[in-house]
Order: C-alpha cells, then sequence, then structure tokens
C-alpha cells in the first residue's frame, strides 16, 4: 500500500510541479466489530425497529476511537441513520448529509429513538428482553 500511497504523491506532486513527502503512520486500529455482538445488536434492534429498519453498516476507511474499546472488550459499533434530510433547515440543502459536513443537522427525531434502543439493550442484557449474549 505504501508504493501506491507514495505514486499517487508523486504524480499529484508532479501536476502542481511541487514536491512532496510521504510519512504513512498508523495511528488507529481498524474497527471490526464481534459476531455476538453484532448478532445480539441486531436481533435487539429488529425487535424495537423492525426488520426493514436494521441495515448493515457500510464499512468506512474512516478511523473511529471505539475501536480501541473492541480490542479491550467484545461489542460492536453501530450508527442510529438521520433520516432523509427533511428535519434539515433550508439553508443547509436538501437531502441527507454525514458527519463533518458544514451542513450536518442532528435529526431530533432520533433522540427517543436512540434512548429506547439503549434501553433495550439493557434490559435484553439483564434477560428481561428474552435475548441474552454470552
Amino acid at each position: 500500500m505504501k508504493n501506491a500511497w507514495q505514486k499517487s504523491l508523486k504524480t499529484l506532486c508532479a501536476a502542481f510541479d511541487c514536491e512532496g513527502q510521504f510519512d504513512f503512520r498508523r495511528a488507529y486500529p481498524a474497527t471490526i466489530n464481534h459476531a455476538a455482538q453484532a448478532q445480539y445488536m441486531r436481533e435487539v434492534a429488529e425487535d424495537l425497529l423492525g426488520q426493514d429498519k436494521v441495515v448493515d453498516f457500510t464499512p468506512t476507511m474512516g478511523s473511529e476511537d471505539f475501536s480501541f474499546f473492541l480490542q479491550e472488550k467484545p461489542g460492536c459499533y453501530f450508527a442510529l441513520g438521520n433520516g432523509d434530510g427533511d428535519h434539515r433547515d433550508l439553508l443547509h440543502g436538501m437531502g441527507p448529509c454525514t458527519l463533518h459536513n458544514p451542513s450536518y443537522d442532528f435529526n431530533d427525531a432520533l433522540i427517543p429513538i436512540g434512548a429506547s434502543l439503549w434501553v433495550r439493550l439493557v434490559e435484553a442484557r439483564l434477560g428481561k428482553g428474552g435475548i441474552v449474549c454470552e
């Protein structure tokens, strides 16, 4: 991979008549869910929201602090969708947008859904929801 980055840097520098230096440092491990915890999360979420509302998380190349937690304890990184953007002010443009975007606006309608999901996860873990993760 290092050679590909160096080649890209060389090409970019040639295009702009400049020089550059490549120094790649791996600072974050990959964020990889543990299978049992991911299945537990899916079951709880589907029970609360319905199967049609639970979709697989598309892998990204972004770094995530949660990866350090997953190195220490089994777990599952998940995300709540932010909707289609209808909640956003017109000055922010139309449609959805992702985090780290100047037009990002958290969908406050998700607060009760997210809170309910966390409560169900705890209830299920304590055995009240019928799903127990080993």
